[in-house]
């Protein structure tokens, strides 16, 4: 198992403490493009062909609404290949 899905097993034990720089690397190394924000703007924007999913900037932890949606799209990213 490589470090990118101990990462994300750890993400899917555990949601409610998942850092925004972790969320970050698996959804990029995943093939997603990230668009920062403009304006004053504290959601990064993810997108791949017909995907999105908007994640704001949260410290310590992510918000654990955005972090299962997260984990939804790249599952069923997983399901299509």
């Amino acid at each position: 198992m490589g470090k990118l899905e101990k990462l994300l097993q750890k993400i899917k034990n555990n949601p409610k403490q998942v850092r925004f720089d972790e969320l970050d690397k698996i959804l990029i190394r995943s093939g997603f493009e990230k668009r920062q924000p403009r304006g004053g703007s504290s959601h990064y924007y993810y997108t791949k062909g017909p995907l999105m999913i908007s994640v704001p900037y949260r410290q310590p932890y992510i918000l654990t609404t955005y972090v299962v949606a997260a984990i939804k799209i790249l599952e069923r990213m997983g399901e299509d290949d």
